[in-house]
């Protein structure tokens, strides 16, 4: 029998000193009123769940159980216990396997879908492409993606769709680290087909079971399926029908030439690894540069300052491997709009292989934890006024955060592989963006509201006013 949720938390953070006593297996931290089988609060998490997860917490505490049938799911908003769970506990933890079979529609098994054995090959494979100085190696390209983009941009417009417009270019860099290739005539089909894969893994996560591939209204994702698939093959036999001496030094390459160091990887596993650089490698940048937009269009000063320190370091010319280290205010813009918007704002949940104690609770095996981002980067204790814009946050001087307390990236061994190449990117295309232009909000806008898409986007596609300036 499933013991009820308790609705206050008997331990709370300022209880007296007194150590208290470790719960046995089974008897679970307080959460809300499940019902009789929890699905009410799956469609409560499906209509807005940053808002419902933060109303828990606010009634429960920072460890919350919710009972979904058949599942025991415990929220964790604590940063020593998130870090405890990702780092201590981390061998005793695999991912949601509904979730990692949804991801793995479209990414096969990759390294983001992979586990045990299998991911340790696939991450062993991945770590040199993607190391601090292997990163640098790409800076060129984005420099280059960067200006061919810029160019095309209007001197000034009062209403640019300035989500749409960085989307693409982060997509036109990522095509050139993978592929050496450029957008293409394809470009717009890929893009749609991205937004449908998207909105339908997000949909499938609150299903409370799974529904095969073939029904009617997947038909529309089957083929946004094939579209990103089609687009991956077809750049791999163009690649391998080269001659080994005319191969470009790009991603797909030392993907390739892996394959032949015994890494164990398969050409079905090249495939899959291109998805996810292509998919992960995109969009997450698009995403964070997109709020980085708005947060320096709401906050003219903090807009005047990096520019300021842009041109300054920079004097006219493109961001180099050797300038990137000097535009430190710039790069606590970046920092504090992941701490506002983070991209992940919940990390794929993990299940328990066996019992964890965590705190004063004792979580047997099977449990699924989930670990809000969003809550704990929002949570006042550890960030004073944290709606409001303030990249002094990060500055060096500034206070410690605790950690686990700010995880853009994630922690532990699964963390975000492409963390380097991901801040390297936004800091080259952030810093070349305001040498060229100012942004505004628009008369008349309204701030735009977060809403979790696998990744955190607009509720509305993003406009912005911008106007060219004098570098």
């Amino acid at each position: 029998m499933t013991t009820p949720s308790q609705r206050q938390c008997p331990f709370p953070s300022n209880s007296p000193t007194e150590t208290p006593a470790v719960k046995a297996s089974g008897i679970w931290p307080p959460g809300p009123n499940a019902g009789i089988t929890g699905w009410r609060l799956l469609a409560a998490m499906s209509r807005d769940l940053l808002r419902t997860l933060a109303a828990w917490q606010k009634a429960y505490g920072d460890i919350v159980h919710l009972r979904i049938w058949p599942e025991h799911e415990v929220v964790v908003a604590d940063p020593r216990l998130v870090r405890e769970l990702l780092v201590t506990h981390h061998d005793a933890l695999i991912r949601w396997e509904r979730g990692i079979r949804v991801f793995s529609q479209a990414h096969g098994r990759s390294v983001l879908t992979a586990e045990e054995e299998a991911w340790r090959t696939r991450r062993h494979a991945q770590v040199p492409n993607f190391s601090p100085k292997a990163v640098q190696s790409f800076s060129p390209t984005i420099v280059t993606a960067a200006t061919q983009a810029f160019a095309k941009w209007p001197r000034e417009d009062a209403n640019w769709p300035i989500e749409s417009a960085l989307t693409m270019l982060t997509m036109d860099v990522i095509l050139q680290m993978v592929f050496s290739s450029t957008l293409g005539e394809d470009v717009r089909e890929i893009e749609q087909a991205i937004r449908v894969t998207s909105a339908a893994a997000n949909a499938e996560f609150y299903w409370p079971v799974s529904m095969p591939g073939w029904m009617p209204w997947k038909r529309e994702k089957q083929r946004a399926l094939r579209t990103l698939k089609g687009m991956i093959e077809r750049h791999l036999q163009s690649r391998l029908k080269l001659a080994r001496d005319m191969w470009p030094d790009d991603l797909l390459t030392r993907l390739l030439q892996s394959r032949e160091e015994a890494s164990g990887l398969s050409l079905q596993d090249v495939r899959d690894e291109c998805m996810t650089i292509f998919l992960a490698g995109h969009e997450t940048t698009a995403a964070t540069l997109v709020w980085w937009a708005w947060c320096m269009a709401s906050n003219p000063e903090a807009q005047r300052v990096a520019h300021d320190e842009v041109l300054r370091v920079l004097q006219g010319n493109a961001p180099t491997v050797e300038t990137l280290p000097e535009l430190g205010y710039l790069v606590q813009t970046i920092k504090e709009t992941l701490r506002r918007y983070p991209v992940a704002p919940l990390l794929i949940s993990r299940r328990a292989t066996r019992a964890i104690r965590l705190d004063h609770w004792t979580l047997p095996a099977r449990t699924l934890f989930m670990i809000p981002v969003h809550l704990m980067h929002h949570d006042p204790r550890w960030f004073p006024d944290p709606d409001v814009f303030r990249p002094e946050r990060f500055a060096p001087d500034a206070p410690e955060v605790p950690r686990g307390a700010y995880i853009p990236f994630g922690a532990g061994p699964r963390v975000c592989l492409g963390q380097h190449l991901a801040m390297a990117e936004m800091t080259v295309i952030a810093a070349m963006l305001l040498q060229r232009f100012e942004l505004s909000i628009p008369d008349g806008s309204a701030p735009p509201r977060p809403m979790l898409k696998v990744t955190l986007r607009p509720d509305q596609p993003m406009h912005l006013a911008i106007r060219q300036v004098n570098a």
